[in-house]
């Protein structure tokens, strides 16, 4: 089988829905095309659609070069010829990521052409009964809800991220992650605290700052008074520019630091791990370099010592790829997840719907070959940006 053909299309919710509200924005995605007539499907998140445009196309598009009329052998054997044909550019930033969909694409394709769910080929199910909760077994992945609300910090902000959780927990998601961003330290902790009083000591809690903090005491103390509300990670204090100031403070914090929505490449990863003490990582199935990279962070992971928890603010094109490594994966007790029903994104929504169902909050490992996720043409074309 042989690659013919690199498509993109951009979809989004349009300018009337606001991004910060949970809203889509312009986003590339790709589908690669065969002479047998298969194909397989990405998204391209955070990527400006017009890069990925000018990029992944015909035989004189930069990835086109690399791709168009090559046989599908294996799509770690693909990584590996573009990975060494990028060497004298930058193996990192959008050339990675569009490789890393590129990849999550073939692999879809590749199990597709052998009948069988990409969690198998990366190796088959190693999860653990242990992994999320007594209740959890080997066919299942949990995904944690990541809130966000319309306006940062005080009343407004507990009101509607706590809301939202009750919400989710009526649907019966079982794991939570608030994000008190733009917020001062007094607020992080007490949206915390509001959590708690009022979903009570269940539900797994995570805490994301979004890069808050600047001085390793803040960051300390928030940790501090955080641990009492038993926090499962809390995601990226400080910028992730420099692993120093991680590694002070998981030295000093019980709860295990996160980070890794923007990591590219397994070598960010684990500076991140080795010198920065971080012990939750959170590859995007897309933007760290695709399946394969991803599943050689597992690996590094679990010589570590530390855990694999998928990261998606984005849509459930991106999360039926992340449920396939969570499948294969045994150290990912849960993978990320945004919430259709508590946000005004309709392609949001419709992307859910067609994805893979949550059922008292777990999703079941998937039996479709590929990666299993079916587009409707009718929603590209409803949704469809310049």
């Amino acid at each position: 089988m042989k690659i013919t053909r690199l498509e993109t299309f951009v979809i989004g919710d349009g300018p009337e829905i606001d991004p910060d509200q949970g809203g889509i924005e312009p986003m590339a995605c790709l589908r690669i095309h065969t002479d047998e007539g298969l194909t397989g499907l990405a998204e391209v998140f955070r990527v400006p659609p017009g890069v990925v445009q000018a990029t992944v196309g015909g035989p004189q598009s930069h990835f086109g070069k690399l791709l168009l009329g090559r046989e599908i052998t294996h799509p770690e054997q693909l990584w590996q010829h573009v990975w060494d044909a990028l060497i004298h550019t930058n193996r990192r930033g959008w050339q990675v990521i569009i490789l890393g969909a590129l990849d999550v694409a073939l692999w879809d394709l590749y199990g597709q052409m052998l009948n069988q769910p990409v969690w198998r080929l990366l190796g088959g199910v190693q999860r653990g009964p242990f992994q999320s909760s007594a209740e959890t077994s080997t066919t299942h992945v949990v995904p944690y809800c990541t809130l966000v609300s319309d306006v940062w910090g005080g009343e407004p902000m507990f009101r509607q991220q706590v809301a939202r959780a009750e919400t989710l927990a009526g649907l019966g998601y079982r794991a939570f992650k608030i994000e008190p961003m733009m917020s001062s330290p007094r607020d992080v902790v007490e949206l915390a605290r509001r959590f708690r009083k009022t979903l009570g000591s269940a539900p797994t809690l995570m805490v994301d700052v979004g890069y808050l903090f600047h001085d390793l005491p803040t960051a300390e103390r928030v940790a501090r008074e955080l641990a009492e509300f038993d926090i499962y990670f809390f995601e990226t204090p400080f910028a992730v520019d420099s692993p120093e100031p991680y590694a002070k403070l998981a030295a000093k914090c019980d709860i295990p630091l996160a980070m890794g929505e923007h990591g590219v490449t397994r070598w960010e990863f684990l500076d991140m791990m080795d010198r920065g003490g971080v012990t939750v990582v959170q590859p995007y199935m897309t933007t760290c370099g695709g399946l394969t990279e991803a599943k050689r962070i597992v690996e590094l992971a679990r010589a570590r010592g530390a855990v694999v928890c998928p990261g998606n603010w984005s849509t459930q094109i991106l999360g039926a790829a992340s449920v396939h490594l969570a499948a294969y994966s045994p150290i990912t007790p849960f993978i990320e997840f945004a919430p259709a029903e508590v946000f005004a994104s309709p392609l949001r929504l419709e992307l859910q719907r067609n994805g893979f169902p949550v059922e008292n909050g777990q999703i079941a490992i998937p039996d479709r070959p590929g990666i299993g996720y079916v587009l409707p043409d009718e929603i590209v074309q409803r949704y469809a940006m310049a």
